[in-house]
Parts: C-alpha cells; sequence; structure tokens
C-alpha cells in the first residue's frame, strides 16, 4: 500500500512536489497560528483543532502519501484515526 523505502528524488521531482496545484489538497488556506502550531508535524503530533476535520484531514494526507509514492513513518496514528472514519474515502490521483 505504502512505500516502505525512501528513494532519493530527482531535482525535477521536488520541484513538481512542491509546486503541484494538480490536486485541490495541495494548499489549504490556514490561520497563521494554526500553521505554527502544524509546523512539520504529521497526524501522530499534530491535527486540526476543530476535531470535526480531523477524518478529511486524515484522508488528505494519506493522499498526497499515496499521490506521492511517500514513506508513511506515521502509519499507526494513521489507523488509528481511520477507525473513526469509517464513511471517510481517501481519493487521489498519481502525482505526473
Amino acid at each position: 500500500m505504502f512505500n516502505s523505502e525512501q528513494v532519493p528524488w530527482s531535482a525535477g521531482r521536488r520541484e513538481a512536489y512542491a509546486n503541484d496545484q494538480a490536486c485541490p489538497d495541495t494548499l489549504i488556506a490556514v490561520s497563521a497560528a494554526s500553521n505554527r502550531s502544524r509546523a512539520d508535524k504529521d497526524p501522530a503530533e499534530w491535527l486540526p483543532s476543530d476535531g470535526s476535520y480531523h477524518c478529511t484531514y486524515a484522508a488528505t494526507w494519506v493522499g498526497t502519501k499515496l499521490r506521492w509514492d511517500l514513506a508513511v513513518d506515521e502509519r499507526q496514528a494513521l489507523l488509528g484515526l481511520a477507525e473513526d472514519c469509517p464513511t471517510t474515502t481517501v481519493v487521489y490521483g498519481p502525482a505526473l
């Protein structure tokens, strides 16, 4: 399901990831305070303060991991969140 090994990306792949505008979940506007509190934390370390958004946040996170074939270090946290989200569907398309 998820890539278990990190493979070095080419400069072109890193640029494509950083500038991915084809996916509507790439950039989501949030307050500066929320952005600072999240920093570079994954769902094992941080979730939005609005609990009603946890399932969407987790699905978006997983979709991005799948889209870009990224390793998943936070697997246990995501599985725990998934238990609370039985009707949430992860939607993604592979990155070009």
